[in-house]
């Protein structure tokens, strides 16, 4: 298997970070908290005409026809913008389920339970429940719930359901197993970007803050939580962007497994110590709203519940050390 990147993957990279930097920033992600389910349609509709939402699709069914590698470069690229909203439930929902890969139409996901919590609520336009059988849809206007009035993450609002109304099967069990496997591996990708983030903001701080004459990252101490947070990330995307390599080349069922868990635990261990070191270094100013470093923890912690749960990870890891 061959981890390095080729030259259309360094493209798209590049091309949509640079996209990104233009169409989600600080100011417009931030605006997006006053917007019905935080979702900005306008964004949405950018990163569906980009290819973004039908990425995985065939090209014959107007996907782009890519595979499981290239979305999780994509993935950290929406991670490191921490743009806001259901993508991994949109992209899935095309790819997996024939839903609408140009993102006219925002999908979101949330595992079959007695209690839900289901994320960007007033922002959907469908609601798929993962289940341990299959995959149903429903209309999000047939759920009610109510809306938690201080969410974790102040981009991803929460309704608290009771119970959802039965729905249309869409996808069967196995259908529902790719689910849970890709979206372990997106969120995955989402925290190493996020992660990545929070390292470079926090590097850029230490070098311009001075203490005692000096800037504050020349400091040892300093140092050492910098370069352990970004080594951390580094070891994080290898491992994303190998359990899609694992995927792609049609590895043996145990070897996939074992990848994407893998992943999955060792992006969302980086991505804690990257978001936490972030706010650390900028000492007292790191938990005050104005700044982005709490925004970058909570959507860590928020994906760390997405379908694929870091929990059903470390299940998966173990089972397959047996």
């Amino acid at each position: 298997m061959d981890f390095t990147l080729d030259d259309d993957q360094i493209s798209l990279r590049d091309e949509l970070r640079r996209l990104l930097a233009a169409e989600c920033d600080p100011d417009r992600r931030r605006a997006a908290i006053d917007l019905p389910g935080a979702v900005d349609r306008g964004l949405w509709q950018v990163l569906g005409g980009t290819g973004v939402f039908g990425l995985m699709v065939p090209e014959d069914a107007g996907g782009v026809g890519l595979g499981r590698a290239e979305a999780t470069i994509v993935f950290e690229e929406l991670g490191r913008a921490a743009v806001p909203g259901p993508a991994i439930a949109s992209l899935l929902a095309a790819t997996l389920v024939g839903g609408d890969p140009t993102g006219a139409r925002v999908v979101g996901a949330v595992e079959a339970a007695s209690r839900q919590l289901v994320e960007h609520l007033d922002g959907l336009d469908e609601l798929l429940v993962v289940g341990a059988d299959g995959i149903t849809t429903i209309e999000p206007v047939q759920v009610s719930g109510d809306a938690l009035p201080r969410p974790l993450d102040p981009l991803t609002p929460v309704h608290l359901v009771a119970a959802l109304p039965p729905g249309e099967e869409v996808g069967d069990r196995q259908v529902a197993e790719v689910w849970r496997r890709d979206s372990a591996l997106l969120a995955a990708a989402l925290q190493v970007g996020l992660g990545a983030t929070a390292v470079g903001t926090a590097v850029a701080y230490a070098q311009e803050r001075e203490q005692f004459g000096r800037p504050i990252g020349s400091f040892q101490a300093l140092k050492h939580l910098l370069a352990d947070a970004h080594t951390g990330v580094e070891l994080a995307r290898t491992a994303v962007q190998a359990a899609g390599v694992t995927i792609d080349e049609d590895a043996p069922d145990q070897e996939i497994r074992r990848a994407v868990a893998s992943a999955r635990l060792v992006a969302t261990r980086a991505a804690h110590t990257a978001t936490t070191t972030c706010i650390q270094v900028h000492g007292g100013m790191g938990y005050t709203w104005e700044l982005d470093a709490h925004l970058f923890l909570k959507r860590v912690l928020v994906l760390d519940q997405a379908p694929g749960t870091v929990e059903h990870a470390a299940e998966e890891r173990a089972a397959c050390l047996a």
